[in-house]
C-alpha cells in the first residue's frame, strides 16, 4: 500500500499543471530562470564577454575544420576544387583563418593571463604572431600528412589508394588535427590545443593529446580507443592498432594532496615500432626499442630493448564440441 502511494505522489509529479493561469505560469518560469541564474554565480561555469574572454568552442570547430580543408584542399571542404582557382582559394581561407585564429588565441591568452594575474596587454601582438607562424607551419604539417597517408597505404592491404585513405581513414583527420593543435601546443596557446583534439578524440575515438611528440609516417589502422598521452614520444614508421594506450602509472601527490603537474609521465616509442590491439605501455621510463613487435593485449610498465617481440604467451584452448555444450 505504501509503494503504490509513493508511486502515486511521483506520478502526480510529473504530470502538468494544467490549472494554472498564463501569469502563473509566467512566474513560474521567471522564478526558474533566477536559479538558475543565481546558480552562474555560486556554481561558476559561465562565459561572459567581459569576464575572462574564454574562446568559443564552436568557432574554434570551424577553424580547425577550415586548416584542415587548407591542409587537404578538395578532401575536407565542402566542394571539389578547380585547378586554376587553387590559388583564389587557398588566399581567402588563409585570411579567413588568420582573422578568426588570432581573436580566439587572443581570448585564451586574455583569461590564462588574468587567470594567473599577469598583465594581459601583450596578447594581441603574442596572439598574432602565434597565428602567422601556425599558417607558415602548413606546408611543414602537409609534408608529414602525406607521408602518414604513405604510411597507412603501404601499411594496410585493404587501402586501394591515396584518395580512399584521406577521404576516410578516421585516422587521418585524428592526425592532421593532432599536428595542427601540436603546433599551437608548441607556442604555449592556452585552451585552444585541447579544443581541437578532444574535437578529433569526440569524432574518431582516437585520443592523441596535442603535446606528444610524434615523427613521421605515423599510422593506426581502424583507431578506436587508442589514447596517447601528453609526453609521448613516438618515433617514425611506428605503426599502432585499435585499443592501444601510451599512458602514465599513478600520479605524484604533494603534500596538499594535488596531483604533481609535469615530468615525463608518458612511454618512449622508437622507430619502426608495431603495437597490436589492445596493448598498454605505461610510464615515462618506458621505452620501447626501435624494430620491435608489442602484441595484443600486453601490459609493459618497464623497458623493452631493441628488435624485441613481445606477447603475453599462447592461450590455452578449450576446444568442445557443439552437441556436448549441453552435457
Amino acid at each position: 500500500m505504501k509503494e503504490s502511494r509513493r508511486n502515486k505522489t511521483t506520478e502526480e509529479k510529473l504530470v502538468p499543471n494544467f490549472n494554472m493561469t498564463m501569469s502563473e505560469t509566467r512566474s513560474q518560469i521567471g522564478a526558474i530562470s533566477s536559479q538558475i541564474v543565481q546558480s552562474y554565480d555560486t556554481i561558476g561555469g559561465l562565459n561572459r564577454i567581459d569576464g575572462k574572454n574564454l574562446p568559443s568552442r564552436e568557432r574554434v570547430y570551424g577553424i580547425l575544420k577550415d586548416l584542415l580543408a587548407l591542409c587537404f584542399p578538395g578532401y575536407f571542404g565542402a566542394e571539389p576544387l578547380v585547378t586554376k582557382n587553387v590559388a583564389f582559394y587557398v588566399d581567402g581561407l588563409v585570411d579567413t583563418i588568420y582573422i578568426r585564429l588570432r581573436e580566439e588565441v587572443t581570448r585564451s591568452l586574455m583569461h590564462d593571463a588574468q587567470c594567473k594575474g599577469k598583465d594581459p596587454v601583450a596578447c594581441e601582438e603574442i596572439a598574432d604572431r602565434i597565428a602567422l607562424e601556425l599558417l607558415e607551419a602548413v606546408p611543414d604539417i602537409r609534408k608529414l600528412l602525406m607521408s602518414d597517408v604513405e604510411a597507412a597505404y603501404d601499411g594496410d592491404p585493404a587501402a586501394k589508394s591515396h584518395d580512399e585513405i584521406i577521404l576516410s581513414y578516421p585516422c587521418v583527420e585524428a592526425i592532421a588535427t593532432y599536428r595542427i593543435a601540436h603546433e599551437l601546443y608548441l607556442r604555449n596557446t592556452p585552451l585552444i590545443p585541447r579544443i581541437m583534439s578532444e574535437h578529433a578524440h569526440s569524432r574518431t575515438g582516437i585520443d592523441i593529446h596535442p603535446g606528444a611528440t610524434i615523427g613521421t609516417r605515423f599510422f593506426i589502422d581502424h583507431g578506436t580507443g587508442v589514447v596517447i598521452g601528453e609526453t609521448t614520444l613516438i618515433g617514425s614508421n611506428v605503426k599502432l592498432y585499435q585499443g592501444v594506450t601510451l599512458g602514465a602509472l599513478s600520479f605524484r601527490k604533494d603534500d596538499g594532496g594535488r596531483l604533481v603537474k609535469g615530468g615525463k609521465r608518458h612511454p618512449t616509442i622508437e622507430d619502426d615500432v608495431v603495437i597490436y590491439a589492445g596493448a598498454t605501455i605505461l610510464g615515462g621510463e618506458t621505452t620501447i626499442g626501435h624494430d620491435s613487435v608489442i602484441g595484443a593485449s600486453v601490459w609493459l610498465t618497464e623497458p623493452v630493448p631493441p628488435h624485441s617481440k613481445v606477447t603475453i604467451g599462447d592461450p590455452n584452448l578449450d576446444v568442445v564440441k557443439h552437441d556436448a555444450r549441453t552435457a
